[in-house]
C-alpha cells in the first residue's frame, strides 16, 4: 500500500499564496471595474447641457431726411427684417406726431416715386442703415370718403333744383308751365347714375386703404357739384325746351343710357372679381354676361360705358351744359384709359396689344 504523502510545509505554503493571490487579483478587477463604472456614470451626470445658440436677428435702422433740405429729421432704430413701410410710419409718427401715417411721403431717392406701404423693409436695404426722404403729403381723406362725398353732392343738388325751390326759380313761372316728360326722365336717370356709384364704392370696389390728399376731394367736388347745379338748373328750368325730335329721340337715348349703366356695372363688378379672386394675375377676360364682350375690343370698357352714359344724357336733354359735361368727361376718361393700358401693356402684352384703351380705333 502506499501511503498518501503529505504535502510539505513550505509546498504547502506555497499552494494556499498562490490561490489566495488568484482570489485577491479577482476581487481586486472586480472593484476596477465597478469604480471604473461609477465613474463613468458619474461623469455623464457631470457633464453641463449643450448650450443652444440663438440665430442672430439683424435688426435695420431707418434715417428719415427731408427732402428739400437734406436734413435728418429723426431715426427709427431696431426695425425686424419682417417689417413693412407701414411700420416704420407708425414708428415715425411716435418719434414725431405731427406726421401721422397717412400723410408721410417716403422715397427711396430725393426725385422718385413714393413708396407703397406694403413693401418689405428688407428689399430696400443695402446695409444695416436706410436712408429715405420724407415729404409732408397734407392733410389725406380715405378714399371711400373721398367718393362718397363726390358722388353724394350732386344727387342731392340735382334733387334740390327739380323740386324747384322758390330761392332758385320764380314761384309763379314755375307753377304755370308744364313739366315735359323728359324733365322727370332725365332726374331718373340722374339719380339712377349717382347711386350706382354709391352703391358700387360701398359694395363692389375693393380699396387698399390708400389715402389721397383733401385738396383733390376738395377739386372733385368743386367740379362734379358745380357742373351738376349749372345742369339741373337748365334742365328743372320752367322755360326748358325738350329735344327737337321729340319722343324717338329721348327714347333712344334713354335706352342707351340704361344699357350704359348696366354695362359699367357689370365691368366694375367683373373687375372687382378678378382682381381679387386670389388667382394669378391675368387680365380681366369676358363672361357669359353680353355687356362684359367688350372686353375682347377695348382695356377700359368701364371708362367706354361711363362716357356712352353721359353723351346718351346729352341727347336726350339736349342742353349745352350737360355737352360741355360730356366733352370734358370724354377727355378725362381717355386720359384715365391710356395710362392703365399701359400699364396693362406691361402686365399682359400679348392678351392687351391689339386692343383699343377705350373707344376702338379712336382712343
Amino acid at each position: 500500500m502506499h501511503r498518501r504523502q503529505k504535502p510539505s510545509a513550505p509546498e504547502h505554503k506555497r499552494d494556499l499564496a498562490a490561490h489566495g493571490g488568484a482570489l485577491s487579483m479577482s476581487h481586486n478587477d472586480t472593484r476596477s471595474f465597478f469604480n471604473f463604472s461609477q465613474l463613468v456614470l458619474s461623469a455623464g451626470h457631470l457633464k453641463s447641457p449643450p448650450v443652444l445658440k440663438h440665430s442672430k436677428i439683424t435688426y435695420f435702422e431707418v434715417e428719415i431726411l427731408d427732402v428739400q433740405s437734406k436734413k435728418q429729421i429723426c431715426i427709427v432704430d431696431k426695425i425686424p427684417p419682417s417689417s413693412t413701410l407701414l411700420d416704420v410710419k407708425h414708428k415715425f409718427h411716435k418719434a414725431c406726431p405731427q406726421w401721422y401715417p397717412s400723410r408721410v411721403g417716403l422715397q427711396l431717392e430725393r426725385n422718385g416715386p413714393y413708396l407703397k406701404d406694403s413693401i418689405n423693409i428688407q428689399s430696400l436695404a443695402a446695409s444695416s442703415i436706410i436712408t429715405l426722404y420724407f415729404t409732408d403729403l397734407g392733410q389725406q381723406v380715405g378714399w371711400t370718403t373721398f367718393f362718397l362725398t363726390e358722388y353724394t353732392g350732386p344727387l342731392l343738388i340735382y334733387l334740390l333744383f327739380y323740386i324747384r325751390l322758390s330761392t332758385i326759380y320764380d314761384q309763379v313761372e314755375s307753377t304755370k308751365n308744364f313739366r315735359h316728360p323728359v324733365v322727370h326722365l332725365a332726374c331718373f336717370c340722374h339719380c339712377l347714375h349717382y347711386i350706382r356709384h354709391l352703391l358700387e364704392t360701398l359694395f363692389v370696389h375693393k380699396f387698399s386703404g390708400g389715402h389721397t390728399p383733401l385738396k383733390n376731394m376738395i377739386k372733385g367736388c368743386a367740379f362734379y357739384w358745380g357742373f351738376t347745379s349749372w345742369i339741373a338748373y337748365y334742365i328743372n328750368h320752367p322755360r326748358y325746351t325738350p329735344p327737337s325730335f321729340g319722343h324717338r329721340q329721348v327714347s333712344f337715348a334713354a335706352l342707351a343710357f340704361l344699357m350704359c349703366e348696366a354695362g359699367s356695372h357689370f365691368i366694375n363688378v367683373t373687375l372687382a372679381h378678378q382682381n381679387h379672386s386670389g388667382l394669378k394675375a391675368c387680365f380681366p377676360s369676358p363672361t357669359y354676361n353680353p355687356f362684359t364682350w367688350l372686353f375682347l375690343l377695348v382695356s377700359c370698357p368701364n371708362y367706354t360705358y361711363e362716357v356712352g352714359s353721359w353723351i346718351s344724357f346729352t341727347v336726350m336733354t339736349q342742353t349745352l351744359p350737360v355737352g360741355i359735361f360730356a366733352f370734358l368727361m370724354v377727355i378725362q376718361m381717355s386720359l384715365w384709359a391710356q395710362k392703365k393700358h399701359k400699364l396693362y401693356l406691361k402686365r399682359f402684352y400679348p392678351e392687351v396689344r391689339r386692343k383699343a384703351a377705350m373707344i376702338p380705333i379712336i382712343f
